[in-house]
C-alpha cells in the first residue's frame, strides 16, 4: 500500500445521521480497524474534492447515499516515522437507511445508537469520541472562484 500511495496519504470518513439520530458504522476486514466500528472511510482519488470522495466512499463501501452536511475534524498522524497519514471527517446526513455491504472490505454495516456505540468495547476511538464530545462544523461553499488564473475545475471553502 506505501507504493501505492506514496508517503502522504489524504483519506476521508464520514460521521453519517440518519433522521432518528442513528450512526452508520463499518467493521472493516482488515488494518488496525479490523473488527471495530468505525466510520465509512477511504482515500481520496486523483480529479476529486475531498467532499466527492466521501459521498463516494460511503456510497462504494455501504450502498447508502448521504450527502455532506460539514467538515468537524482532521485527523493527522505519521506512521513509524516515514507516512504522514492524514483524514478529514464529513459530518453527513442519510438520504436513506437501505444496507448494502461491500463484502471485500467490509464484516459488517449498520446504524447504531450512540449508547449502543457507547457501550460496545468494539468501537473504535475516533467513533467513541465524536459521539460524545460536541463539534464545531464547518460549513462547505462550492460557488467561488478565485480567479480563472488557477485553472480549478473544482473549488470548494470549508469555513
Amino acid at each position: 500500500m506505501v507504493k501505492k500511495r506514496g508517503k502522504v496519504w489524504l483519506a476521508v470518513s464520514g460521521l453519517v445521521l440518519t433522521e432518528d439520530g442513528r450512526y452508520l458504522v463499518v467493521k472493516k476486514h482488515y488494518g488496525g480497524l479490523k473488527g471495530k466500528w468505525s466510520f465509512p472511510a477511504g482515500f481520496v482519488e486523483e480529479g476529486e474534492t475531498l467532499d466527492e470522495a466521501v459521498i463516494r466512499e460511503v456510497m462504494e463501501e455501504t450502498g447508502v447515499q448521504a450527502e455532506v452536511v460539514g467538515m468537524i475534524g482532521v485527523r493527522s498522524g505519521v506512521i513509524q516515522n516515514e507516512i504522514s497519514d492524514n483524514m478529514i471527517i464529513f459530518l453527513m446526513r442519510a438520504k436513506h437507511t437501505d444496507i448494502i455491504v461491500q463484502e471485500k472490505e467490509l464484516e459488517k454495516a449498520a446504524f447504531l445508537t450512540k449508547d449502543q456505540l457507547c457501550f460496545d468495547e468494539n468501537t473504535s476511538l475516533l467513533v467513541k469520541y465524536f459521539i460524545e464530545q460536541p463539534y464545531q462544523l464547518l460549513n462547505m461553499y462550492e460557488h467561488l472562484n478565485p480567479g480563472n488564473q488557477f485553472g480549478y475545475t473544482a473549488y470548494k471553502l470549508f469555513v
